[in-house]
């Protein structure tokens, strides 16, 4: 008993002594490997030791995350914005106690008015439905207000393609499809569908990559298929096209697109055929004609005079080549990959650009044909409320989404390793993302998107979302007092 005790101490050491050699083995490696590079200055002066400032570096991304950033500080969604997404979609308590942490005191905080009687239930309305696209063959009608924006098959996976597609069906709106293009996933939903043309035309191209009446055809055969959105530009990265790294061009996803696989996906800057408004009044009608459904374009809006020159080309050529609707996205939208400077720089937030479009439209009395959708990091109620109060028909959302899929903002969707298995084409990371559940979410999380909007139009007396207006809210100023949004843009417009 005493010589197997002895024996295994023996053991014991032996493994000890063999683990740190080769520790200090690999040490000594790590050491003349850095000693011998001129790449990286940090760790040619401190060998080894260096190499913990990029480990701490990544790992401070987490650590701010979790625990250091107050619940009103992350960027681009804080933790106040996420947890509200998250409880909504799980469907379980999303009240607060105590006060709110929102500091009301800073310029450009937004508040709504509320009324000393407010609406009750018994005098709430339903939202009425819209049509989009009257003078189209099949007109498009819906009362759904906050939809799904533009996602592609390829910067996000196939389960979660079915997921929000499954979700978009049990919440009753509508889901956009990216501009990766239409997808069985998509279509096996049921859920009402747009399909957007982005500047390489996936989905509905040639061999020479230009427009195809025959698959825009196909496209639109589908009852499902609701509209068709040529995508001119967008938030993220206006004056830039699509990027989906090759790593994550599969053979499916290549197809689909009309691509080389494991190649990168870069679409040009700019539609080649679409070099003035003119030309986007052309291809409007062009793709209105072949589908019989309603056409818009979405846009990032920096310049604006030429949704002035729009509307003066539409006046003479008749109110019918109107776009059905316009997108606008927002400076500060989101986007699996794309330069920082333009995602830092480029583009105006809807808080400008929303307000310059309604006047534009309002001035050539274009403002009832042309239905209008926004898009910008509104994933809560009083965000959505507000872009509907300034003059927006409808609200999408992609990264809300997102949330409500289970996104932790791991700020990883360009690299193929999002944890999460969203925004990824990794099949063992995908495995983890349940599509029966994460539907509920989706439809939970639009569910309460709306109660939330009814809530705040009840307390500003109005009997549905759609009667608020720039009146119910108010803005801080620099001066620290408050001042109603109609009578700020009536200053500037």
């Amino acid at each position: 008993m005493q010589e197997s005790v002895v024996f295994n101490v023996d053991i014991a050491s032996s493994l000890l002594l063999a683990l740190f050699i080769i520790i200090a083995i690999a040490l000594v490696y790590l050491y003349f490997a850095d000693k011998r590079q001129y790449k990286h200055a940090i760790r040619h002066n401190y060998p080894v030791i260096g190499r913990l400032r990029y480990v701490l570096e990544k790992q401070g991304e987490f650590f701010r995350q979790y625990f250091f950033a107050m619940d009103r500080e992350e960027m681009p969604f804080n933790r106040a914005e996420r947890s509200w997404v998250y409880r909504a979609a799980k469907n379980v308590d999303h009240t607060i106690a105590f006060g709110s942490t929102r500091n009301l005191d800073p310029a450009g905080t937004i508040l709504f008015m509320n009324c000393p009687f407010p609406t009750l239930d018994e005098d709430a309305l339903p939202v009425e439905a819209l049509t989009i696209g009257p003078y189209c063959n099949i007109p498009y009608q819906t009362s759904s207000i906050f939809n799904i924006s533009g996602m592609s098959y390829g910067a996000i996976s196939k389960p979660a393609v079915r997921a929000l597609a499954n979700g978009a069906k049990k919440a009753g709106c509508w889901m956009n499809t990216g501009e990766g293009g239409l997808t069985p996933y998509h279509l096996e939903s049921g859920a009402d569908l747009v399909v957007q043309i982005g500047t390489a035309k996936y989905g509905v191209r040639n061999e020479q990559g230009l427009l195809s009446e025959e698959k825009l055809k196909k496209a639109a055969s589908h009852e499902q298929v609701k509209m068709f959105e040529i995508k001119m530009s967008q938030g993220a990265k206006p004056g830039k096209g699509g990027i989906l790294p090759g790593e994550k061009v599969t053979a499916e996803i290549a197809e689909i697109r009309g691509i080389p696989v494991r190649q990168d996906s870069i679409s040009p800057n700019g539609h080649t055929d679409i070099r003035s408004v003119g030309d986007l009044l052309d291809m409007i009608e062009l793709v209105r004609k072949v589908t019989g459904k309603p056409v818009g374009f979405k846009a990032v809006i920096g310049s604006y005079e030429w949704i002035d020159e729009l509307c003066q080309e539409v006046e003479k050529r008749g109110i019918e080549s109107a776009p059905d609707f316009i997108t606008i996205d927002s400076a500060d939208g989101g986007t699996g990959a794309a330069p920082q400077p333009l995602m830092d720089y480029v583009g105006m937030p809807l808080k400008e650009s929303l307000p310059i479009v309604v006047h534009t439209l309002n001035r050539h009395n274009l403002r009832d044909r042309i239905k209008i959708i926004v898009s910008g990091k509104l994933v809560t109620p009083s965000k959505v409320a507000w872009a509907i109060a300034l003059g927006a028909d409808f609200v999408t959302s992609a990264r809300g989404y997102m949330f409500a899929l289970g996104c932790i903002q791991s700020l990883q969707c360009n690299k193929n390793t999002c944890p999460t298995g969203i925004a990824t084409q990794n099949k063992k990371r995908q495995a983890g993302l349940d599509v029966t559940d994460k539907s509920e979410r989706v439809a939970n999380y639009n569910k309460f998107i709306n109660y939330g909007l009814g809530v705040l139009a009840h307390s500003c007396g109005v009997k549905n979302i759609r009667q608020i207006n720039a009146k119910h809210v108010r803005v801080v100023t620099e001066s620290g007092l408050s001042v109603s949004l109609d009578k700020l843009y009536q200053q500037h417009y």
